[in-house]
């Protein structure tokens, strides 16, 4: 009995047991379907079972964006890390500290430029895995700069949307980066440059009621929830059943709050189109030659 116990009994379980890596698969937040991790990121994170668009982390959505996954990042100015003090269950610097920790990223918006379809382009990525995408004074200053980068560079800017909204660490402060982003997308229109927004699965909040909804081309990807105030929420104050598929990229494209619904796969090529006859058309088109007038008619005698 004791090789059995000491030695059978420890082989079989180590046979049963074997390490596995927690991310060698991915479970589809729509139809829960298992799905290898190594393909979906082949996919570009898009269910090939039913299509669903899962988030993408930030320098995938990068990656993907530009000529051959070439870009060059910018240093993006700071600002004040805890203006009010703040402290809930938690200190917000002690929060601030766990998001970088996990996301390897120090603030939520990242901003690069590079080529897409071989134009020059000013792209910012906000960065739902950074705590919600959440808008404070850090990210105010960068889209700031990522509007007077694209001034500089004579380049469209180019957003790609992903947040809870306004952070509320930040209060009255965060609210402020409403209409201190509003005058950015001024300052680029001012320029006569292309201000191209991206919304992607959620857009909620402060970001919706400010520089996400004042592109000149709005676009969004599949069934991406895009909306103020949540669905819940709205329905308990009007107290009615909302529509099916209500806030889904489907729905404002229906009733004109979007101009296109892209796939994930094609949106970079997307973007080169849409850039090309913003930035070049208006320029290079001519008036056609006057058409040659035909003789009047000899009067009658």
């Amino acid at each position: 009995m004791s090789w059995i116990t000491e030695y059978v009994r420890p082989k079989i379980r180590g046979l049963l047991r074997r390490d596995v890596p927690d991310n060698l698969w991915t479970t589809c937040d729509s139809c829960s379907q298992m799905i290898l991790t190594k393909e979906l990121h082949k996919a570009l994170n898009v269910c090939p079972h039913c299509g669903h668009h899962m988030r993408a982390p930030v320098m995938d959505r990068l990656k993907w964006t530009f000529d051959n996954g070439d870009f060059t990042r910018i240093e993006l100015p700071s600002a004040p890390v805890d203006p009010l003090g703040f402290r809930d269950q938690k200190k917000y610097t002690d929060r601030l500290k766990d998001a970088r920790a996990k996301s390897h990223l120090d603030e939520s918006l990242i901003v690069a430029h590079g080529t897409i379809g071989g134009h020059q382009a000013v792209v910012g990525v906000m960065a739902f895995e950074f705590m919600a995408g959440t808008m404070g004074a850090a990210f105010g200053e960068r889209f700031v700069a990522a509007a007077r980068l694209a001034i500089l560079q004579k380049a469209p800017l180019v957003i790609f949307t992903a947040s809870g909204g306004a952070r509320m660490q930040e209060g009255v402060i965060s609210l402020m980066q409403m209409p201190r982003t509003t005058v950015a997308v001024e300052m680029l229109k001012e320029a006569g440059l292309p201000y191209i927004v991206v919304l992607t699965n959620p857009t909620t909040g402060g970001v919706t009621a400010s520089f996400a909804m004042l592109g000149d081309v709005q676009m969004a990807e599949p069934n991406a929830l895009i909306g103020f105030a949540g669905p819940r929420v709205i329905q308990d104050t009007v107290r009615e059943k909302l529509p099916e598929g209500f806030q889904r990229s489907e729905y404002l494209l229906d009733h004109g709050m979007l101009d296109m619904v892209v796939q994930r796969k094609d949106v970079s090529a997307t973007l080169a189109r849409v850039i090309g006859l913003l930035m070049h058309a208006p320029a290079d088109v001519k008036a056609p030659p006057p058409r040659p007038q035909a003789p009047a008619p000899a009067a009658a005698e």
